[in-house]
């Protein structure tokens, strides 16, 4: 499949826009300014209301941008057409997106010459959509990856330019991935950038009968079912681990759990969700199926506690049921 890279290599310093938001997007960026390309602006979303004060916090991609004394444009809508004639005033070859949280139109798409690619914290079209790092967690995978593709105006569903294969280790959480992932993704972009000014590139369509989706995490995912196997629950609570956090109910409250690991896989003596033991930092519960260690605890409205520090203060001796 023939693309703008197959006919036409690009520039050596190609005149960048970069469109991104939250931290994930942050390497990237650094790694462009690192390397001496010319980023003629970049595109966030606006400030929003953070913390409890509720006050305008900046996006990390804006934080970092401000450093370097780049322009910076948050608009609401990036694809409407008011913008769209900003942008074609900065005369872009490539946009570079990378997680910027607004669904991008043709109007916007067009305007480079070279296009706009997008950076996919999965291997597509495995796991398309807003949470293919959560969801890599959450089914046990042993491997995820990058994907920098072309975009259209499709979910996730251009044509692939560029991936790179990256191992899930052994009881990583999703924070862990996600900050190795983001990691790599810049050095990828900067790889990428090099390769396509020196190469033509032949676009592969993604095949769409193969394709899976990663939806956002909704809030009746996060309770713990105790009847599950020591084996999902720990991935649940390592795919939501820093956020949302997955949670049991306890006298009447939410409390989260992290860092988790599978203590036993088959045993199934016991009642589901009984707090069994706590032995070498960890909090041992039993599950429909095996047993489950617990690293990490936290209250509502406290701090996020190792097992140790949180059973000083909130006694769980054993057969203590953890919700239903």
């Amino acid at each position: 499949m023939t693309g703008p890279f197959q006919k036409n290599p690009l520039p050596d310093r190609p005149r960048l826009i970069f469109m991104g938001t939250p931290g994930f997007a942050v390497p990237t960026l650094r790694a462009l300014i690192d390397h001496g390309h010319e980023v003629v602006c970049v595109i966030t979303q606006p400030d929003r209301p953070k913390g409890r004060g509720k006050k305008l916090a900046a996006s990390p991609v804006k934080g970092l941008a401000k450093e370097n004394g780049i322009e910076v444009l948050q608009p609401e809508r990036a694809s409407e057409e008011g913008f769209c004639e900003l942008v074609e005033l900065k005369e872009p070859d490539l946009i570079i997106v990378v997680a910027f949280g607004q669904i991008l139109k043709k109007r916007l798409l067009d305007i480079p010459k070279w296009g706009v690619v997008n950076v996919h914290a999965s291997l597509l079209p495995k796991y398309r959509g807003a949470a293919p790092i959560q969801r890599a967690i959450l089914n046990n995978e042993t491997k995820t990856g990058l994907t920098i593709m072309r975009m259209d105006e499709g979910l996730d569903m251009g044509p692939i330019l560029f991936q790179e294969e990256v191992p899930i280790l052994k009881n990583e959480t999703a924070g862990h991935l996600h900050d190795r992932l983001a990691e790599r993704a810049g050095k990828l972009m900067v790889w990428s950038l090099e390769h396509m000014a020196r190469n033509p590139i032949t676009e592969k369509p993604q095949d769409d009968a193969v394709a899976t989706y990663a939806p956002k995490i909704e809030k009746s995912l996060r309770r713990i079912n105790w009847n599950e196997s020591a084996v999902r629950i720990s991935a649940l609570i390592r795919a939501l681990d820093p956020r949302p956090g997955a949670y049991a109910v306890l006298e009447g409250q939410e409390v989260k759990f992290f860092s988790s690991r599978v203590v036993d896989s088959t045993g199934k003596d016991g009642v589901p969700g009984t707090a069994v033991g706590h032995r070498g930092g960890e909090l041992v519960v039993q599950t429909g199926e095996g047993r489950v260690g617990i690293g990490e605890i936290q209250y509502p409205g406290k701090k996020r506690l190792p097992a140790d520090d949180f059973l000083r203060g909130y006694e769980l001796p054993e057969g203590t049921e953890l919700g239903k």
